[in-house]
């Protein structure tokens, strides 16, 4: 999680110097896009779980 904060502070620092015109709208909304995720990572963390292979689907409506 110190990793992640640290990240997004990194980012924001980033985004800080970075000057806004055409020719870095593109580098700042990549920023922006990774800044939320690492946001939603740190709101909601991922328990890893995973799901397992499921099950067999059910018969077939159509013989």
């Amino acid at each position: 999680m110190s990793i992640t904060l640290a990240k997004v502070a990194e980012m924001e620092a980033e985004m800080a110097q970075t000057q806004k015109n055409k020719a870095t709208a593109h580098h700042l909304g990549l920023l922006k896009a990774r800044l939320a995720k690492l946001r939603r990572e740190l709101i909601t963390p991922e328990g890893g779980g995973g799901g397992g292979p499921g099950e067999a689907p059910g018969p077939s409506r159509y013989h």
